[in-house]
């Protein structure tokens, strides 16, 4: 017999009990660290990776489920983009919008004391085109000619409007009224926006 067999023989129980419980700890773990411990890990992110998978499959079944109804839905929003481009002047419309805007302006009975583009302000698929205008006339006639203006098939806001002190004339209140006519322009083919520099 091999004299360390029977070294450990020959040592009390208790001893042998002990190395007993030493060698069952190290197999125990050895097999936690590198078995069951590897092992719980890809389960985990096995577990993880399915519950995303879940998550994608009822977002796409959902989306499945409702196609007819966000295909209606595109329908609807690419008739309203039509119409709204529709309002837009293309560029070769803009100098008789312009004129009409101050042809406007003397029909609700305004003087007409300055009209002057702009230069046009790009703002991604569209451009403003700004006139600036200066009238004089009573708030009866402005009023009446902001309400001719939002009659026009196309899009036109009167903006950063100032109304100067009113004096009289001729008994009648008039005003020096001040006020940006803004109109917007289609762009068929904006260009691309400027690459942000990072900081060094």
């Amino acid at each position: 017999m091999d004299p360390r067999v029977e070294k450990i023989l020959k040592m009390p129980l208790y001893q042998r009990v002990l190395l007993l419980l030493l060698i069952s700890g190290v197999i125990v773990a050895c097999y936690a660290y590198f078995i069951y411990m590897p092992a719980k890990q890809e389960l985990s992110n096995v577990t993880k990776d399915n519950g995303k998978v879940l998550v994608k499959l009822q977002e796409s079944r959902r989306i499945a489920n409702n196609l007819p109804r966000f295909k209606a839905e595109y329908e609807k929003m690419k008739k309203q983009l039509d119409l709204a481009l529709n309002e837009l002047p293309n560029e070769s419309e803009i100098p008789s919008l312009l004129t009409s805007i101050a042809g406007l302006a003397r029909d609700n009975g305004l003087e007409v004391v300055e009209f002057k583009p702009e230069k046009e302000r790009p703002k991604g698929f569209y451009a403003e085109v700004p006139v600036s205008l200066k009238l004089k006339g009573s708030y009866h006639e402005m009023a009446l000619f902001c309400e001719a203006v939002s009659k026009l098939p196309r899009i036109v806001n009167i903006d950063n409007l100032v109304m100067g002190k009113p004096k009289l004339a001729d008994g009648v209140t008039l005003l020096t009224i001040s006020s940006t006519a803004i109109t917007y322009r289609f762009i068929e083919n904006p260009p691309p926006a400027p690459k942000k520099k990072g900081k060094k």
